[in-house]
């Protein structure tokens, strides 16, 4: 394979629950509560013209980008309460719980401040250990009820936001 193929785009999907709340909202969600997540990590690059090694014809492989991603990002958001740091009788209350698992949040834990809070952890970890040569697209869905989650090919850009907020989905796509 030549360099003067196109890039070509591979994406990862992994799952977490976590739970969390957004204070200031004015409906449901500012009570505790928790979400099945999905985190899908697209990287764009060129196809790797490499004979008789291990990544030829490959962007990068999948299992290097579960790997990073899981240490990175889902071993430390599964199974835990994101909260914001300025929910202060929150982050006090689940700090008087033994052995809880708690993540502070720089900012109220919606869908769109975790799609940049993941996006902030992985971006460095994705160029330190594979170059600058990859371009990175984020994806992260919660699913509020089986009933409510979009297709993992559904794109969110083609979907208006009156459409995502009428059937109760909470998904949100950001290209750096």
């Amino acid at each position: 394979m030549t360099s003067k193929q196109p890039a070509i785009s591979i994406t990862r999907r992994l799952e977490f629950d976590s739970g969390h709340r957004i204070p200031n909202h004015d409906g449901q969600c500012r009570h505790l509560h928790g979400h099945r997540y999905a985190i899908e990590v697209t990287l764009t690059g060129e196809v790797a013209d490499h004979p008789g090694k291990a990544d030829d014809g490959m962007v990068l492989d999948f299992g290097d980008i579960k790997k990073l991603t899981n240490q990175y990002v889902v071993e430390k958001w599964d199974h835990a309460f994101l909260v914001a740091k300025e929910d202060e009788g929150l982050v006090a209350f689940l700090a008087s719980l033994p052995n809880h698992k708690t993540v502070i949040m720089e900012h109220v834990p919606t869908v769109e401040n975790l799609a940049n809070a993941a996006f902030a952890i992985l971006q460095p970890v994705f160029a330190k250990a594979f170059g600058q040569y990859l371009r990175m697209q984020w994806q992260l869905r919660a699913r509020c009820s089986p009933g409510r989650f979009f297709p993992t090919g559904f794109l969110c850009r083609m979907v208006s936001r009156r459409h995502i907020q009428q059937f109760g989905i909470r998904e949100w796509r950001m290209k750096p």
